[in-house]
């Protein structure tokens, strides 16, 4: 069994240091099934590859068990665990990657906290349930999903395709969260368990699913899967995943909303970031536009004063805050000509939707900040790559202004539901990636007064297609 992962990130050899494995050793790990080796491929500067071979032990792993296989059968010996990737890689990951998988760094905690393109090759999983298994698992999480379907013997066609795939996965993610997604959807995948299913593997589950899986849109049959057989446990878990998950997100939402505005009310600046969008629309021409995130409404009312707009779509996820935003514009008392403009819609930013597709520009305000590392990957892919409008225009907070509020706490967010505020450069860095990998063009603008010494308030992006 192969796991195999690949990053470009400069200089690539740092993956060695976040694994905490030299890339010119080869480390070896006894286990109880048969022995696990980390070696490196390839190692330079502008690419470095780890490995992860497990050896397993077929006739090790019976031998002297008794119970379930007495009779004389044979498929203790005869099976596919010694060859397909299971259960067996979370248990040498955690042996092997335990320290990466906790995400910490004694000597470089900023580079374990970053965010980095990776590359993860499964040589071979079962998976009888398919490959649509395997997309509705990765592609929520923002990753680039190809798989290959193996034959069960290339000899014998006539037996047909086999449970079997070989999976690549690519993404920009930090490492943390690449192995823990593995540890936990590769025995998804298989839905079988080598060892005993106890009580702590609830425990397991919730703290490698921190973070990502209350939100995965499949939740419920991955807790499943990762519990196979064991409905009250999976229940347990379901349970506390809800509870993780906020029992009343958009009441939270509403109230983290209006502690942002009052601090920002000083200086208008929401008004000052709807003036900057709609002038930015004004100068691209556009005709028909998105607005991602729209919230309770605060733009699409802006958007509705600019005649020369024929179509305006407001998206949310909280369904919660179209009802405010279609109260608040009065959407019923509408003359018929200003109501066909205007549609709200209910949807999210982690999925392809053909609906967003074919529009003139897309407005992404004070949105991006909410997104953790794998839904902005995802979110990303889905607007940039699926939806591709002519003109995307994202705003952020500039983090460097921040010790201009007087009543922000120092190193505390505007909002308490921000992921990341980025500074001016760091901003740009992720901007010009995106428009090198999509092939857009970016230019930036200030929103606000602007500093001398820590910049504007907000800080905007201004992506176009040529």
């Amino acid at each position: 069994m192969l796991l195999t992962i690949t990053t470009t990130h400069n200089p690539a050899t740092d993956l060695g240091y976040l694994l905490h494995k030299n890339p010119t050793k080869l480390h070896s790990f006894e286990l109880s099934f048969g022995k696990a080796h980390v070696f490196y491929p390839e190692a330079t500067a502008e690419r470095c590859t780890a490995a992860l071979l497990l050896d397993v032990d077929p006739i090790g792993l019976v031998r002297g068990k008794r119970g379930q296989h007495e009779g004389g059968t044979l498929d203790q010996y005869v099976n596919d665990r010694p060859y397909v990737l299971s259960s067996f890689l979370s248990v040498a990951m955690g042996r092997a990657f335990g320290t990466a998988m906790s995400g910490r760094s004694k000597g470089r905690q900023e580079l374990a906290d970053q965010a980095m393109p990776l590359t993860a090759t499964l040589t071979v999983v079962a998976c009888r349930a398919g490959e649509g298994l395997i997309r509705e698992l990765f592609e929520p999480l923002g990753y680039s999903v190809s798989t290959e379907h193996h034959p069960l013997d290339e000899k014998f066609p006539e037996w047909g395709e086999g449970p079997y795939y070989s999976v690549t996965l690519a993404g920009t993610f930090r490492l943390q969260d690449l192995l823990n997604h593995l540890y936990v959807l590769v025995p998804v995948l298989d839905a079988e368990k080598h060892y005993w299913i106890g009580k702590d593997e609830v425990e397991k589950l919730l703290r490698k699913g921190e973070g990502w899986l209350a939100s995965h849109p499949h939740k419920e049959a991955i807790v499943k899967r990762y519990l196979p057989r064991q409905r009250q446990l999976a229940r347990e878990a379901l349970a506390r995943l809800a509870e993780e998950d906020n029992p009343d997100p958009d009441a939270t939402e509403e109230a983290h909303s209006e502690e942002e505005t009052k601090m920002e009310e000083p200086i208008r600046l929401w008004q000052q970031r709807m003036g900057a969008v709609v002038a930015v629309l004004r100068s691209v021409e556009a005709k028909r536009v998105l607005d991602l995130g729209c919230g309770e409404g605060k733009l699409l009312r802006a958007l509705l004063d600019e005649k020369s707009l024929t179509e305006i779509v407001g998206m949310d996820v909280s369904y919660r805050s179209l009802e405010i935003a279609s109260q608040r514009l009065r959407i019923d008392r509408m003359p018929t000509k200003q109501k066909e403009r205007l549609k709200l819609m209910h949807g999210s930013l982690m999925y392809r939707d053909k609906r967003l597709a074919g529009y003139d520009a897309a407005t992404v305000v004070e949105v991006i900040e909410h997104l953790d590392a794998p839904r902005l990957s995802a979110f990303e892919r889905v607007l940039f790559e699926a939806a591709r409008p002519k003109t995307i225009i994202v705003t952020t907070p500039n983090c460097e202004y921040n010790v201009k509020f007087e009543t922000l706490p120092a190193g505390k967010f505007r909002h308490k539901d921000h992921r990341f505020e980025w500074t001016r450069e760091q901003f740009k860095q992720w901007s010009r990636q995106l428009s090198e990998r999509f092939g857009y063009a970016v230019r930036f603008l200030p929103v606000g007064e602007e500093d001398p010494q820590v910049g504007a308030p907000t800080q905007m992006g201004v992506f176009s297609l040529g």
